[in-house]
């Protein structure tokens, strides 16, 4: 017997716990209902949105159940001045046995006339030839199929390494491993190097503060050519509230005569299926281009993860000056199993400049990569 198609329809706040359920079912991570509200009722381009934007659509069966989802989140960005209202196409999931028609919540997705720039930094490789169809183009910059990192806990790395490639976790064969890695780390002297005297000040917050608008003002005016997404104070606490307040994010700054130059925001992205604790360099901006200080964020970004024993820290994409110090300095790479970031506009002239790779600065604060 053929399969009934399912009726398409617009997401509801109502929706979440079937959502949730369908994404746990499926081994997505899921959200609270509190977190998930939070991407929309507290989104600042999801409130100044006219009309009003879906905030993701579903299929149900004929009874009414849903069997696939897809979210919509508004993003803010700007380039030579003029804002842009983005979108991310976020947690897409379906049925197995539904998945031929899921392509019919990415059509809407697509087909939003308010959204002048789709911006997705986590498609994975079940999804390329899907967001391809629709014409998405990989984003110009960065390695987006390759992750550069640091063991910061070489037992916990390890065991995640074993049950990766399904492995038995016997002490010797884990002992005998650290020790391998710790002597090629050790040799490759490649570990980041101490913060010099003459740095500026890194000091870690627990918050965004007025120090961040004026710093926005700064790199918006120093880099007016370059697609940003908007990081004012307002918007970077929406982004991170949930996850720095428990802990998951880290942001440092650093300041040169009382003045914040540069942040760094580092998020916890572990591996529940391994056991594998992980933390990511997901943003990094300095004012007048200058790269330097990213060096002694790092350092500082080692020292927290070994002290609060997480395995290892990670970085993907960034733009090449940004991407060739950390690879510089990172000792161990992987590749990813897919290209990650992927663009659309359908706007001739942002068309054009977006084909210039020096209008990016791509990392993983855009798209949901670090919502």
């Amino acid at each position: 017997m053929s399969l009934q198609a399912p009726k398409l329809r617009e997401a509801s706040f109502n929706d979440y716990p079937a959502i949730a359920e369908l994404q746990s079912r499926y081994g997505l991570a899921t959200k609270s209902r509190q977190e998930w509200d939070h991407l929309w009722i507290n989104n600042p381009a999801f409130r100044a949105a006219a009309p009003r934007m879906a905030i993701g659509w579903v299929l149900e069966d004929g009874g009414g159940r849903i069997v696939a989802y897809l979210g919509n989140i508004p993003l803010f960005y700007e380039i030579c001045g003029e804002r842009i209202v983005a979108s991310v196409a976020h947690a897409w999931v379906a049925e197995t046995t539904y998945r031929t028609f899921s392509l019919l919540l990415l059509e809407q997705y697509f087909r939003q006339q308010s959204v002048e720039l789709f911006i997705n930094a986590t498609v994975g490789p079940l999804a390329v030839q899907a967001f391809s169809t629709f014409q998405s183009l990989p984003v110009p910059v960065g390695d987006w199929d390759r992750s550069v990192f640091w063991i910061t806990n070489y037992t916990g790395f390890v065991t995640g390494w074993l049950a990766k490639n399904s492995l038995p976790r016997f002490r010797p064969v884990t002992y005998f491993l650290c020790a391998g890695l710790y002597a090629k780390d050790a040799l490759a002297r490649r570990f980041v190097p101490n913060q010099a005297s003459k740095s500026p000040k890194l000091a870690p917050c627990s918050q965004f503060d007025e120090r961040f608008d004026l710093f926005w003002d700064a790199l918006r005016a120093t880099s007016p050519r370059v697609l940003l997404g908007l990081r004012t104070r307002e918007i970077l606490d929406w982004h991170f509230k949930a996850t720095l307040k428990d802990g998951r994010a880290w942001v440092l700054t650093a300041e040169t005569c009382g003045r914040m130059c540069a942040y760094a925001i580092f998020f916890r992205h572990d591996s529940e299926q391994l056991g594998l604790k992980r933390m990511r360099l997901v943003d990094f901006q300095t004012l007048d281009g200058d790269t330097h200080i990213l060096t002694a964020m790092l350092s500082w970004g080692l020292a927290r993860c070994k002290a609060e024993g997480i395995d290892m820290l990670e970085c993907i994409g960034f733009r090449h000056d940004k991407n060739e110090l950390i690879a510089r300095s990172a000792p161990h790479s992987r590749a990813l199993p897919a290209w990650l970031f992927f663009y659309k506009t359908r706007d001739g002239a942002l068309a054009q400049k977006l084909k210039d790779a020096s209008s990016w600065d791509p990392s993983q604060f855009d798209g949901d990569a670090s919502l």
